[in-house]
């Protein structure tokens, strides 16, 4: 009797709480297909990191 493969479980990657369910993955066409909005995205960013570029401009 031939034994089954088994088919890896795929793991979500550890994201901050905010974004939990967050996956991102490019389909065949070279899309980017996430599964939360960017502008939340974006929004997170913006409140979570320093953008080296605008120090001093306050």
């Amino acid at each position: 009797m031939a034994k089954k493969k088994e088919t890896p479980k795929k793991e979500l990657p550890k994201v901050h709480n905010e974004l939990d369910g967050f996956d991102i993955s490019i389909n065949s066409f070279g899309e980017i297909n996430r599964s939360i909005d960017i502008e939340k995205i974006n929004e997170f960013l913006n409140k979570h990191m320093d953008d080296k570029k605008l120090r001093g401009r306050e």
